[in-house]
């Protein structure tokens, strides 16, 4: 079994983390299971799965919480999962970087075709060719072949998704770019999910980058648009 088969079944019901997981073993797909919230961050950390099925509610913090966590080290696909059909939850899910979104009672059927979508559409990256010499923008180095960022002569430490928005936007310095545009960059045409996770992804990088929103050295929000780089 290899890597990109690999699936973490987060839900306190341990019933449905087995019916769940049955149906996804019969697809093909390598399925562990978690039944809280710090385990399933610590799972997902430990074993690196390409799929999280994450239940909002859950006994030592939320789903919401765990997938924030996660979100810091991972970027495997996230479908959050909940009782309640409540737009908040959806919105809080999605904010903190998750992919999509079931509402209990669901069909299995259908998070194994929701499942599928997404992996069709593996993220890619946007670093271009190997040879391709680092870019430069104000304090802040990309290296594309070791795929290393230096802000001020110190490494961030980026995830694979971080580093491909970071040199999307790098790459077209000058340019305003939509989420969609985006997306296509780095997560790959057609992608399947909420174009809102661009956002949590610029959040996170402002984070790590020692960026202010509100007064930036690197990434600039473009109202209406979406984002690019500070040029000059």
């Amino acid at each position: 079994m290899t890597d990109a088969m690999r699936v973490l079944v987060v839900d306190d019901e341990v019933p449905l983390t087995q019916v769940v997981g049955s149906y996804l073993e019969r697809e093909g797909f390598e399925v562990s299971v978690a039944h809280s919230g710090p385990d399933a961050v610590e799972q997902a950390r430990s074993s690196t799965p390409v799929l999280i099925v994450l239940d909002v509610m859950l006994p030592g913090f939320d789903g919401i919480e765990a997938c924030r966590q996660i979100r810091q080290f991972s970027d495997a696909y996230i479908i959050m999962l909940t009782a309640r059909d409540e737009e908040v939850d959806k919105v809080l899910g999605l904010s903190m970087g998750a992919d999509d979104y079931l509402v209990k009672p669901f069909s299995p059927r259908e998070l194994i075709a929701r499942a599928r979508a997404m992996l069709r559409r593996p993220r890619v990256t946007s670093a271009g060719p190997a040879d391709s010499p680092p870019m430069t923008v104000g304090g802040l180095t990309l290296d594309l072949e070791a795929r290393t960022a230096v802000v001020d002569e110190q490494e961030v430490d980026l995830t694979r998704t971080e580093f491909d928005l970071l040199a999307a936007l790098a790459s077209r310095p000058k340019a305003a770019l939509t989420r969609r545009q985006l997306i296509d960059a780095v997560w790959g045409p057609g992608w399947y999910g909420d174009e809102h996770v661009v956002d949590v992804h610029v959040g996170h990088l402002r984070t790590k980058l020692g960026d202010d929103a509100s007064a930036p050295r690197f990434i600039r929000t473009v109202r209406g648009v979406g984002y690019g780089m500070v040029s000059g």
